[in-house]
């Protein structure tokens, strides 16, 4: 028997799987098809998920485990930044650790446990990095710049002005009114940006942001593979970035930023080290519930089996209440 973890970073939920822990690994086309199932908001497990945040061994020296970034629709994702927080708790109890790299599709971060948040709210601290913001590294074409930094792109919506970079995940920024937080412009985007276009030919996540003073801002996301998710920390963390950038006197470097989402509130804490920048993303790893299965239902993707043996833990009720303690935004 095994157990798998349904966890939450900022309410962005996810399936943890251990490969490590199992006799025959899934194979890529298994992970595909198990993600797709059990992430299934009408049919799968528990209301479904955004994604599956697959733990292996290390592929880099001085790494302690591996994560691998499964959306729901099946595409692989190179980085996320709540996933990682997650992971980062999983690993630390697993092997009793405190701070410790986990390789991701293009780095080794470094991870580390954090005080809690509020009582019952384990939190972690994950490093977000490179930086990049040529068009190449995200990539995109056609919008007559080779980047974009506050910059007005009516190829792509009259009068918002963009931001576009990599953490490595491709991000694409906007600041924005509360109406337009609140209207139809992001999904419009979002959507457009992630199916066939001339433009952003990997898709992309696309942020909203809404200044609320200093060092403070609310952030919702449309993310690619996923659609609108209650939070994206790589999106959160780009979106800091962008804001110290392109408003330097709504933000700070090496300060904690309180960013907003619909699912809660992170810090971002930037950095600027031998001229690369990075990121430390702040927030809450919860573990909801603990499923037990057998070995072979995960290769048969049995939801029924799935479904069997499942424990509830306590950590969503202190999320909760952490939560409701925030101040109303009225976002």
């Amino acid at each position: 028997m095994v157990q798998l973890l349904r966890v939450h970073g900022s309410q962005n939920a996810f399936f943890i799987l251990d490969q490590t822990q199992l006799i025959n690994p899934l194979t890529d086309k298994e992970l595909v098809s198990f993600t797709k199932k059990i992430t299934d908001a009408q049919n799968g497990v528990l209301g479904g998920a955004d994604g599956v945040l697959v733990v292996n061994h290390p592929t880099r020296p001085g790494s302690t485990a591996q994560m691998r970034v499964i959306n729901a629709d099946g595409s692989e994702a190179s980085m996320c930044g709540n996933g990682l927080r997650t992971v980062a708790r999983y690993v630390a109890e697993r092997d009793n650790l405190t701070d410790f790299k986990v390789d991701t599709m293009n780095a080794s971060l470094r991870v580390r446990q954090h005080e809690d948040l509020a009582p019952g709210v384990p939190a972690f601290a994950v490093e977000i990095s490179p930086v990049k913001f040529d068009r190449t590294a995200l990539p995109f074409d056609n919008l007559g710049h080779e980047r974009l930094l506050d910059t007005l792109v009516p190829e792509l919506y009259p009068s918002l002005r963009f931001s576009a970079l990599a953490v490595p995940n491709p991000h694409l920024i906007s600041f924005v009114s509360m109406e337009e937080l609140n209207g139809p412009a992001l999904e419009e985007l979002g959507t457009r940006l992630n199916s066939d276009n001339p433009y952003f030919s990997d898709g992309v996540n696309v942020n909203f942001g809404h200044i609320l003073g200093h060092n403070k801002l609310f952030v919702k996301t449309f993310e690619r593979g996923v659609g609108f998710t209650n939070a994206c920390g790589t999106g959160m963390s780009a979106t800091s970035l962008a804001l110290a950038l392109t408003h330097p006197d709504t933000a700070s470097f090496n300060k904690p930023i309180s960013v907003y989402n619909p699912g809660g509130m992170v810090k971002t804490i930037l950095h600027r080290d031998n001229y690369n920048y990075w990121i430390e993303l702040i927030g809450n790893a919860t573990f909801t519930h603990t499923l037990t299965v057998d070995e072979a239902a995960l290769h048969a993707v049995n939801l029924a089996d799935l479904r069997k043996n499942i424990v509830e833990s306590n950590e969503s009720q202190a999320y909760q209440t952490f939560v409701d303690s925030l101040p109303s935004l009225s976002i």
